[in-house]
């Protein structure tokens, strides 16, 4: 197996082009034989529901080589199911979550020598990805789809690593309606985010957080990413039907229960980021992106997270576990991981 070129320690988070993609085709009411194609281009009719009526949903997850060598694939199943969610969400064939499994690990199978040797920091990103492929003018659901899967290597998503970095509060942007799309992982959700996240940027913040679309009073989602804090000792994050479930905020629920920590799914009113000792952004991309600060831009208020610009102790101890787990250096007491043989 040769080795590509890659200066695996300083990897981006983007797109690297990799050996292979797998897909499979729906037609006629049922899923197709798994093709593998070696092409990064897809054959579209103009028409297709995906590129008119956002007939679109996809996935995030990686594979990372541990410490023992192997390659594992973290929580393959939770992604699957919910890829189904979405699916059901608007209107498409759900793909089996027999079939997204054996994809899955095939792809990266086809692709290992590009997932990144232990100790490099960078991961293979697995994105899956479901569209409308019927040529229709009015608005309807297809009968026919593409599910696909790529793959390429990754650095960190956010360039400063397990920094703490600045987020804000804008209330002029809504990220989803609160019984819109949010729950499930379709790219327009991603789409009504670019505005917003762009000037944020611009600002010099790493994200912006939302309100929830209704009230403006409770904290939502935090750019593409779950939003937890740490208050008093327990692990609070926010509870809304217009977020997606994070299968990385799932995780980390599960490890702070697994510490002794109390969890908390509720309603987190603006005032109470006052009274938090830590707070992150958590997604597959970054794992936990601790915040130093949240700026009120609207009211000109500063809420000081970080006071010593580090991460929060129990932050930091729940990003090294996962972490960990992933990379096989300790237990998989859970059973989170798949090992691609």
């Amino acid at each position: 197996m040769n080795t590509p070129d890659i200066d695996w320690s300083n990897l981006s988070f983007g797109y690297i082009p990799t050996d292979y993609n797998v897909r499979c085709y729906y037609r006629d009411g049922k899923w197709g034989e798994i093709e593998v194609s070696s092409s990064e281009t897809i054959n579209m009719h103009i028409a297709a529901t995906s590129l008119h009526y956002g007939q679109e949903i996809f996935e995030g997850l990686k594979a990372f080589r541990g410490k023992d060598g192997k390659v594992r694939i973290f929580r393959l199943e939770e992604n699957a199911k919910r890829i189904i969610s979405s699916a059901n969400g608007i209107k498409m064939a759900p793909i089996p979550e027999e079939l997204f499994c054996k994809m899955a690990k095939m792809a990266v199978k086809l692709n290992e020598r590009f997932v990144p040797p232990y100790g490099s920091g960078a991961s293979l990103y697995i994105r899956p990805l479901e569209i409308g492929m019927s040529a229709q003018v009015g608005v309807k659901p297809a009968t026919e789809y593409l599910f696909l899967i790529l793959v390429t290597p990754v650095g960190p998503y956010f360039k400063e690593g397990f920094r703490p970095t600045n987020i804000c509060i804008m209330r002029e942007f809504d990220r989803v309606a609160p019984r819109g799309t949010g729950r499930w992982k379709v790219g327009g959700n991603y789409a009504a985010s670019l505005d917003a996240g762009e000037r944020a940027h611009e600002l010099g913040y790493s994200a912006v957080l939302y309100l929830d679309p209704k009230e403006k009073k409770y904290v939502d989602e935090c750019g593409p990413a779950n939003f937890f804090a740490i208050k008093d000792g327990k692990y609070i994050t926010p509870a809304s039907e217009s977020i997606l479930p994070s299968i990385t905020n799932k995780s980390l629920m599960q490890l702070a229960r697994d510490m002794g920590i109390e969890v908390e799914e509720r309603h987190i009113t603006l005032d109470e980021l006052n009274e938090i000792d830590e707070c992150a952004a958590c997604g597959t991309a970054a794992v936990a992106s601790p915040v130093a600060e949240i700026h009120d831009l609207d009211n000109n208020v500063k809420y000081v997270v970080s006071k010593d610009g580090n991460p929060g102790p129990i932050t930091t101890k729940l990003y090294n576990h996962l972490r960990a787990i992933q990379l096989g250096e300790e237990e998989d007491v859970h059973g989170w991981n798949t090992i691609v043989e």
